[in-house]
């Protein structure tokens, strides 16, 4: 099967991570058309064991962040694995791992060892909380970066205990970064001819997704607390019980906050000095709830979002998992892909003239090693 050129065509990347950071942030450039060459150590991606549910012998937590890359394993503790790996990056683009800090040095093949062997080799490096300060070589996942983030303490029922936010956003998110951080050097390689290191710390992502709390902080607000699903900048944001199902209002402005009036057939909420605008909501936020609350009580949440979004008022009912996936909105942004028994959730990047392409199916371990490794074929795909 041939596929369009893609984004990233022709950029070939070794990536040496496992566990969640960097295989999302290879996943997202091979979607696009990168090369990617995924070594294991000898014993797999410990994710491969992260189930039930597995597929086979593979949990599906594995499943859904390695498509689209060729997988070998190597021990890089010993000569013959580090060898290998040298052997890749003599036409490698990008190296991206996640090991302890200090454990591809005292193997040779940290940044400094490579920039010098390889000095257009984009070096990538995961990690909880860098190599150096005071937490400098510390392990860190995703849950440790939360609590110590301060991310928790603002995550939960406003008279509840801190809770961690249910997806893994901070290892997400320092993919994401990863991935940028990556493309950005790239970007600079082409004027320079040179590679960098790209550092990139689940601490420090976790920091910079602390908005609006962090500016509020710094504003003077004080220390933030736990508002449960409230918002604490913007009033009605927040969920509401209906007589069937629970809805989800996200009111920004006061034309949609005029409009939820309109719906709710309630000009005395709009026209109600405590409530004129944002700053006066907020204020005065439980009083509202409460007003809102003795309207909604009676209709069908259903048929309720429907209204408000149809006259511009952001809401939603809430939906599990299974009815967000099996959405027809879904379906229609082609969302959900399903190549042959492979099923995962497709790219969110929509480019128009180079979209994203679903070639390979993750790869069982070692799969690739005759083709990636073997001397007598090339190392790299032509066509990838």
């Amino acid at each position: 099967m041939t596929f369009p050129v893609s984004s990233l065509t022709g950029l070939r990347i070794v990536d040496l991570s496992r566990v969640l950071s960097g295989p999302y942030c290879t996943q997202i450039l091979a979607d696009h058309g990168a090369d990617v060459i995924k070594v294991e150590p000898p014993t797999g991606d410990e994710t491969r064991t992260w189930g039930p549910p597995f597929e086979g012998d593979t949990a599906a937590y594995y499943l859904g962040i390695n498509r689209n890359k060729r997988g070998i394993s190597l021990d890089l503790s010993g000569d013959d694995g580090r060898r290998s790996l040298r052997r890749l990056l003599e036409n490698a683009d990008v190296l991206i791992e996640n090991f302890k800090c200090g454990t591809m040095e005292r193997w040779g093949l940290g940044h400094d060892a490579l920039e010098h062997e390889f000095p257009r080799l984009i070096y990538c490096r995961v990690s909880g909380f860098g190599a150096t300060g005071p937490l400098g070589g510390r392990p860190g996942y995703d849950a440790a970066v939360q609590a110590m983030s301060g991310i928790m303490s603002i995550n939960g029922a406003k008279e509840g205990d801190p809770t961690r936010v249910g997806v893994p956003v901070v290892d997400m998110v320092t993919g994401l970064n990863a991935t940028i951080g990556i493309l950005l050097a790239l970007q600079e390689r082409a004027r320079s001819g040179r590679g960098q290191f790209v550092d990139m710390a689940l601490y420090d992502c976790a920091l910079s997704i602390l908005h609006p709390y962090s500016a509020n902080f710094f504003s003077g607000a004080g220390i933030p607390t736990r508002t449960g699903n409230a918002h604490p900048n913007i009033t009605p944001y927040d969920i509401f019980e209906t007589a069937t199902v629970p809805i989800f209002l996200a009111v920004g402005n006061d034309g949609q906050f005029m409009q939820l009036c309109r719906v709710l057939d309630a000009p005395q909420i709009a026209s109600d000095p405590s409530f004129a605008t944002n700053g006066d909501r907020t204020a005065h936020r439980d009083a509202l709830k409460g007003v809102l609350l003795g309207f909604m009580k009676t209709l069908d949440g259903v048929q309720l979002a429907a209204r408000l979004i149809e006259a511009g008022v952001p809401c939603s009912q809430v939906l599990d998992v299974r009815q967000a996936l099996e959405h027809p909105h879904a379906a229609y942004r082609q969302m959900v892909i399903r190549e042959g028994d492979y099923c995962g959730v497709a790219s969110p990047i929509k480019l128009t003239r180079t979209p994203a392409t679903y070639r390979r199916p993750p790869p069982r371990l070692n799969e690739h090693a005759d083709s990636v490794l073997n001397t007598q074929l090339e190392l790299w795909d032509q066509d990838a």
